[in-house]
């Protein structure tokens, strides 16, 4: 198991490194800084928090989890990706999650992880939105979870538990909610990692509804990236993670909208035809598991990238 983690971790952070020699993003110069919190709150598992508050603020902020994959952290995580550097464009604040225990993976296989407040790392990372939200003028409608490879499978976890809370995620090369469950403390299901486990869309969202007994509200918007080729977290985990998060959402599973945004990429979208649809799948052609990690794709599809620039500082 451990050399799969290490593999999925290498493959990872070139992914990251390459994306960000791929995609430029200027920003504005800031003196901000990736700061580490201690005592946050609740955090079983032993989580650190790292966040990343811009310069200058939106009055009225989003707030960005961004969630890293195996062996990886949330130094690297920020470092790799551009979602600090768009912070900085655009005023939202960001919160990177980071792992302690040996394999740096976050944990989405066990029963505390895969029930709403039930233990592990999920409630670590509540505890930090909740952190930040007694902190600063968060807007609650527009707070986000993001993450690749293992942090890809966290999102589909955070979003299945806490519907309340997030307005939306995306997953670079992740797997179904409850698909790497495993009852015997293993962090590897390598069922799931293989493409083996297969649902119908309605079993795919019980294993969502029923995380959260009784709720009733407004579902997070899902955006799923995954390359064909990818030979750690196969391309199998893509059509089931549609499967689930459009039967969550009530929609067909037939796109209501086409288009290839690159020539090797194909993006459906479900339940809508616009950048914002409730769902919205790309499939990389050719690509393996280190896939390019677009972060201003990702914060397209959250609605951040037409904020007026803004103004204030954050608070003291």
């Amino acid at each position: 198991m451990r050399a799969k983690l290490r593999l999925l971790g290498t493959a990872l952070a070139a992914g990251a490194l390459t994306a960000l020699a791929a995609v430029s993003v200027p920003s504005p110069a800031s003196a901000a800084t990736l700061t580490q919190v201690s005592n946050f709150g609740a955090n079983p598992s032993n989580l650190q928090m790292y966040l990343y508050v811009p310069d200058r603020v939106a009055p009225r902020p989003a707030l960005v989890v961004a969630v890293h994959y195996c062996t990886g952290s949330g130094p690297a995580m920020y470092s790799g990706t551009q979602f600090a550097s768009l912070a900085d464009r655009y005023g939202y604040i960001v919160i990177y999650p980071s792992v302690t225990r040996s394999s740096k993976c976050f944990d989405v296989a066990s029963p505390q992880a895969l029930r709403r407040d039930g233990g592990s790392d999920p409630v670590g990372i509540k505890s930090m939105i909740d952190y930040v939200r007694a902190r600063y003028p968060v807007d609650g409608d527009r707070i986000f979870a993001t993450g690749i490879s293992s942090g890809a499978m966290m999102t589909n976890v955070l979003l299945g538990l806490y519907p309340d809370v997030f307005a939306a995620g995306s997953a670079y090369s992740g797997v179904p909610f409850g698909c790497f469950a495993t009852t015997n403390g293993s962090e590897w299901n390598s069922e799931c990692a293989n493409g083996q486990i297969v649902r119908t869309p309605q079993q795919w969202g019980d294993l969502v509804r029923n995380a959260y007994p009784g709720y009733t509200g407004k579902r997070p918007r899902m955006q799923l990236w995954h390359g064909t080729n990818d030979d750690v977290l196969r391309y199998q985990n893509f059509t089931e993670a549609i499967k689930q998060w459009t039967n969550v959402h009530g929609l067909s599973q037939t796109p209501t909208y086409t288009d290839r945004p690159q020539s090797t990429y194909t993006r459906t979208r479900y339940g809508g035809s616009g950048g914002t649809a409730p769902i919205e799948a790309i499939s990389m052609q050719g690509v393996g598991h280190n896939l390019p990690v677009d972060a201003s794709q990702a914060i397209r599809f959250f609605g951040l990238d037409g904020s007026a620039p803004p103004t204030s500082p954050p608070p003291s």
